[in-house]
């Protein structure tokens, strides 16, 4: 495989997105436009990072199908390398069907990866993943995340656990996170606590991360690093087309900038303006997914 910096290994997706006036339930509506689009948490992270100007790679699986051979073709185009894909024969990729309301870009998402097999921890490549600088998990494929996790942890390369649904395996996977970026709801479920920032104190105590924090969609984010608690706000967009990705991405600029620099203010700042400049497009893949250079501007002009 080529050398990468950012190895980003779980869930990959074909993703119909459709835009509609508004979301249905028990009736029917017209589409305002329907387009087919690479996605998933982890795809979206390693489309995104190249991006940010990273070496990524994507780990994970796919089918032999036409989807399968659309999203080998997705991630090449958008210069991702997938030397660690594993491609199941006969078997059926994972797709999702998301529905984009039109007027505030909020949107709903229905998956299935069904007669996909996930990645074993024997299908791991340790040499990958230590020559990694990122090693970036969406909780998929949760043998193959812990083991390589495992490698992880062992080289010194940063884990970066994008927690943003309870699966089979997150209890390991907290364990061998650096940087534990929860959802809301994932990490009030976690603790059974409704005040977001004492759940994640409590959960930093218990795991010790070198961060843990929590996203709050449009209310921004809240770090903290057992020293540190640092809020900060998410940035306004004037039209927001929509919201797919949004969170994959920050977890993706959150991690590349705090290689960089550990001052979570400044790691916070550039994952909320990678996200609102996400929002203005479809998906969470490029072009919607910006460049590092757009990133600054949009800093600088903030």
């Amino acid at each position: 495989m080529k050398t990468t910096d950012f190895l980003s290994l779980g869930f990959c997706s074909n993703d119909h997105l459709c835009v509609l006036p508004f979301i249905p339930h028990d009736t029917k509506v017209k589409m305002i436009s329907h387009s087919i689009m690479g996605g998933g948490p982890a795809g979206n992270a390693a489309a995104g990072a190249t991006a940010l100007g990273m070496r990524a790679s994507f780990a994970g699986t796919v089918g032999d199908d036409p989807d399968g051979r659309q999203i080998m073709a997705d991630f090449a185009a958008q210069g991702v390398d997938t030397s660690l894909v594993k491609i199941r024969h006969g078997a059926t990729s994972a797709i999702a069907y998301l529905w984009i309301e039109e007027k505030t870009g909020a949107r709903s998402c229905a998956w299935t990866r069904e007669g996909l097999d996930e990645l074993s921890a024997n299908e791991i490549d340790p040499e990958a993943v230590a020559a990694a600088k990122i090693l970036h998990l969406d909780g998929h494929n949760a043998a193959g995340a812990i083991a390589a996790a495992k490698v992880a942890r062992e080289a010194g390369v940063l884990v970066n656990y994008d927690a943003g649904t309870h699966r089979d395996g997150m209890g390991e996977l907290l364990e061998l996170a650096d940087l534990m970026i929860c959802s809301e709801e994932f990490i009030r479920k976690l603790t059974g606590l409704s005040d977001t920032e004492t759940a994640v104190r409590q959960v930093w105590d218990k795991y010790r991360p070198k961060v843990c924090g929590a996203t709050m969609g449009a209310l921004g984010s809240m770090c903290f690093d057992g020293r540190d608690f640092v809020r900060c706000p998410a940035f306004k967009v004037e039209k927001v087309v929509d919201t797919t990705g949004c969170g994959d991405l920050f977890h993706t600029a959150f991690a590349i900038r705090y290689l960089e620099t550990q001052d979570l203010m400044e790691c916070q700042r550039f994952a909320a303006a990678t996200s609102a400049i996400k929002c203005r497009g479809l998906s969470g893949r490029p072009p919607s997914a910006p460049t590092r250079a757009e990133v600054e501007a949009f800093l600088s002009a903030s």
